[in-house]
């Protein structure tokens, strides 16, 4: 008797442990205003997450994330959407139709570059399963992607269709593992172990109180700095330093949401902000670095097949964002960091081996710039 999926994907999926220990578990406090419950994405009112993780043997080192906007139809009630390219050497599916139209109708994916067709086919087989879209014959997944292949077997496309939508039927709303899982399993951040991070800011009442959350997909290089430390700089490890053959190139994934009433051009400007967020982490968007944002609200979904030719809704006006804009910092810095912390040591592929972050000397280091 064939097995059920979710049993086949155990079995490929050994036991794996993950540190317990996020830097604000350890006194690393980045940034000044307040966390949301869970310090992720999925604080974000109706926001779920779901990942398949894919390790198997010495060469299968990959996975699956998604991001789903809400509990509807997503092609009937679509949200408000940008996306901004911090540099494009990536395989980004759906950019076009999201600068265009300003909204996304698909759940959002994320995976390993040569599996971005699969993942694609996946999204619109789920979307055309979905009560109510029984006419539809236009679909534009959003499916983002970094490169593992030097941990993982990328050529051998272990991906399939069954995985994403495994992915998506696991998503929830609760807390977001991170780390060496999903997406995340095979990728490497400023020469060690990178992997999924997440993190929340919930702005106070007097700043509207909204909610705003980042999921990231890290495998970029640079030099590394936690909370302004130059631990990167302090370890003797960073992109072009001469002794070291580490490259700089990679990609970030970085997805935003928020229950912030904000139109497609605010939220452009909100992603132009998680790009700085990155930037203060050290990372330098080298030449081959896919680094992608994708930014979307909850607030005031938009109707696939309108009852009216206009349109009545409500906006944040320009001079009230800035708080969301140091929130979208704050929130990718943290996950970012958080990605390296919860990631672990991980061989793969040919035998290649990439270390987790030293979180003992990068706490010693933290202490001797007194940010611990």
């Amino acid at each position: 008797m064939k097995k059920p999926l979710l049993l086949s994907l155990l079995a490929l999926m050994p036991i794996i442990s993950f540190s317990q220990n996020r830097p604000r578990d350890l006194g690393i406090k980045i940034g000044v205003l307040p966390v949301g419950a869970l310090n992720a994405i999925t604080d974000v009112p109706g926001v779920k997450v779901g990942q398949v993780t894919l390790t198997e043997g010495a060469d299968v080192r990959t996975g699956v994330t998604a991001i789903v906007p809400h509990d509807g139809n997503l092609f009937q009630q679509k949200v408000q959407a940008a996306m901004y390219i911090g540099n494009g050497f990536g395989k980004m599916t759906g950019y076009s139709q999201v600068e265009e139209l300003g909204t996304i109708e698909s759940p959002i994916v994320l995976t390993n570059t040569l599996s971005v067709p699969t993942a694609a086919d996946a999204i619109i087989d789920w979307t055309l399963g979905q009560k109510g879209n029984e006419s539809v014959r236009s679909v534009n997944p959003v499916v983002g992607e970094t490169n593992d292949g030097f941990l993982n077997d990328i050529r051998g496309r272990h991906v399939r269709k069954e995985h994403i939508l495994n992915a998506l039927a696991q998503a929830e709303n609760g807390a977001v593992a991170e780390g060496n899982v999903g997406a995340g399993t095979g990728t490497v951040c400023f020469g060690w172990k990178g992997g999924i991070g997440t993190a929340s800011r919930k702005l106070p009442q007097k700043l509207g109180g909204y909610t705003v959350g980042v999921l990231v997909q890290t495998n970029f290089g640079g030099v590394l700095k936690v909370n302004g430390v130059p631990v990167g700089q302090e370890l003797g490890q960073y992109a072009f330093k001469e002794q070291l053959d580490k490259s700089s190139d990679g990609s970030c994934m970085m997805v935003l949401a928020t229950d912030a009433p904000l139109d497609a051009r605010n939220l452009k400007r909100l992603a132009k902000r998680v790009f700085l967020g990155m930037a203060q982490t050290g990372g330098i968007a080298a030449n081959g670095s896919g680094d992608y944002v994708i930014a979307f609200s909850t607030a005031n979904r938009v109707l696939h097949d309108a009852p009216e030719p206009t349109a009545t809704a409500t906006f944040l006006t320009n001079d009230v964002v800035s708080p969301l804009f140091m929130a979208a910092m704050e929130s990718t810095e943290e996950a970012i960091i958080n990605s390296l912390f919860m990631a672990k040591t991980m061989e793969g592929t040919q035998g290649h081996k990439v270390e987790e972050l030293p979180e003992e000397k990068v706490l010693e280091i933290m202490r001797k710039y007194g940010r611990l």
